[in-house]
């Protein structure tokens, strides 16, 4: 499997895709742009792998910056808000998908629509 290419097929952003199960864990290719919302994951921690571009994901303690290679994992109950300024794509493993409302998707994306313009 390729990920790049699983990425490719997308079409909505901060979405997941499950492209694999092992051990409990799903592994889900997303893609962002924008921002997601603030928000917890209380019943599981949540890995981001950056495949392409940069992600930060705000944390209230200080933001951590993503580049392609890197892993960050957010702990359960952390608050956090990830957020990119152009398209990046990532990885996510975690037990369950965290593609909702409650997990920080943002309104206009939950009808593959498109991030609001920058003012």
């Amino acid at each position: 499997m390729h990920l790049a290419g699983e990425t490719a097929e997308l079409t909505e952003f901060w979405s997941q895709r499950v492209v694999a199960r092992a051990n409990g864990n799903l592994f889900k290719v997303a893609k962002g742009i924008g921002s997601t919302r603030w928000h917890t994951h209380d019943d599981q921690d949540e890995t981001f792998l950056v495949l392409e571009g940069r992600l930060t994901n705000q944390l209230r303690d200080g933001d951590v910056q993503l580049t392609a290679g890197d892993l960050l994992v957010v702990p359960r109950g952390t608050e956090h808000c990830p957020v990119a300024d152009e398209e990046v794509r990532f990885l996510l493993v975690g037990p369950d998908v965290t593609s909702t409302a409650a997990g920080g998707k943002p309104e206009w994306s939950r009808d593959g629509g498109t991030p609001p313009t920058a003012p």
